[in-house]
């Protein structure tokens, strides 16, 4: 089978990886993919769904993915479905619990999903004078996509003042903050949580953990994500359980009832508080950076697993996954998520080819003359290692991530060590 990923960053990377080790995958077409994907199948200069639909129109494929929540905003579901080519992942309308948190919040709601409790404005007078009659901290979140960056935790009037302000007067993020969440703020322990699904069933994947914060210690602006570990040792069956009955599952059957069938990877962010897991966002797709740990570990064939999502047969499927643990950590550009300096060359991304314990998933990397890959987005690219445990599997990605060297590079130190202590 042909198939065609949309995306660029290093969850596209790691999926096609995964992909290419399927016998039943003949070719992979990455459009507009990075330096990384080249080497595992066929870059395509197209970002625009336009472009890519025209392309698919003469090019065969059969299956077709992203990890693209704006893609997914955009309606290319429906665009690649109007063409009877297979996709995995929802519509427009299903993957509206993503591009607007608004939808996503009174969802919840409705559906007794639980989550922080929250309120809505649109208003930047009435945001504020409902600030000013809260305990701190609290959250403010814009309600369209901003990539990961658009949620403070304000801790003091001061901050939610200035929050609102470039969410709403200043429109750093556009339209996606014309509108804006406030919701109390949670105490406990937060997780990723992934599930397939095809509408009707869904089977999770062990938990994960992302650290957004730029610095060691959760510290600094929020990122696109610097890191990412899976398993999380101190999750149990039961909370996975639970989480499946009170979160996944309600989310499933209210989209259903609603006429917005989910097929794909429902993607919460959730917090573990003392009376269970709470909802922090919901998400559509692929997360980034958990991708890259979870494509370490998954030991059934990925394109299996993706046919039995559209072809809504999940419920007689079985999924394994590997006993280790794996650890990625994320390398950035100096001044990231700051304006930062493009171009950098990357020297020693190729000293672990052959090397199966580490395995480097590129993001913005492209490749100049003499086939030299050089920095261009930001988040370069995230060195993976797996082990037997938990902290092998970090000691190991950190020995590895001594070997690689560009200018003004930087990543966190303390990936996946705060899980190590609180399973002890």
């Amino acid at each position: 089978m042909k198939v065609l990923i949309v995306g660029y960053k290093g969850s596209e990377h790691a999926l096609a990886w995964k992909l290419h080790q399927s016998a039943k995958v003949s070719k992979i077409y990455i459009a507009p993919g990075n330096a990384g994907t080249a080497t595992l199948g066929e870059n395509l200069p197209f970002r625009r769904i336009v472009d890519i639909v025209d392309w698919l129109k003469i090019n065969s494929v059969d299956l077709v993915l992203t990890c693209s929540a704006s893609c997914l905003a955009e309606g290319l579901a429906n665009e690649v479905e109007k063409l009877k080519i297979p996709f995995f992942g929802p519509t427009k309308a299903a993957a509206q619990i993503e591009w607007s948190k608004s939808f996503a919040k009174n969802f919840m709601r409705e559906e007794a999903i639980p989550t922080a409790p929250f309120e809505i404005f649109s208003d930047i007078g009435r945001a504020n004078e409902y600030v000013k009659n809260q305990s701190f901290p609290i959250v403010i979140k814009a309600d369209g996509l901003a990539f990961g960056l658009g949620t403070v935790i304000a801790k003091d009037f001061a901050e939610a003042e200035s929050a609102l302000d470039k969410f709403m007067a200043r429109k750093i993020f556009g339209d996606a903050g014309k509108i804006i969440i406030i919701e109390k703020f949670l105490e406990g322990r937060e997780i990723s949580i992934h599930a397939f699904c095809d509408g009707d069933n869904c089977e999770l994947f062990p938990a994960s953990r992302d650290y957004k914060r730029l610095l060691d210690g959760d510290k600094g602006p929020n990122t696109g994500g610097m890191g990412s570990i899976a398993p999380v040792p101190w999750v149990t069956s039961d909370m996975m359980d639970e989480i499946k009955e009170k979160i996944v599952m309600p989310t499933l059957n209210g989209l259903r009832k609603i006429g917005r069938p989910f097929t794909g990877i429902l993607f919460p962010g959730v917090m573990i508080t003392s009376r269970g897991p709470v909802v922090l966002e919901l998400n559509a797709r692929f997360g980034n950076p958990e991708t890259q740990s979870y494509m370490r570990i998954l030991k059934t064939d990925l394109a299996d697993v993706l046919l039995a999502c559209v072809n809504k047969d999940l419920k007689n499927f079985s999924i394994e996954w590997s006993n280790k643990f794996t650890c990625c950590v994320m390398v950035a550009a100096e001044n990231y998520p700051r304006k930062y300096k493009k171009g950098i060359k990357i020297n020693g991304l190729a000293t672990f080819g052959d090397n199966s314990d580490v395995v480097i998933f590129q993001a913005g990397t492209k490749i100049n003359g003499n086939d030299t890959v050089v920095d261009k987005m930001g988040r370069a690219f995230g060195v993976s290692a797996f082990g037997n445990d938990l902290n092998s599997a970090i000691i190991k990605t950190y020995k590895a991530l001594e070997k690689i060297k560009f200018d003004g590079m930087q990543f966190r130190t303390d990936i996946g060590k705060e899980a190590l202590i609180l399973s002890r």
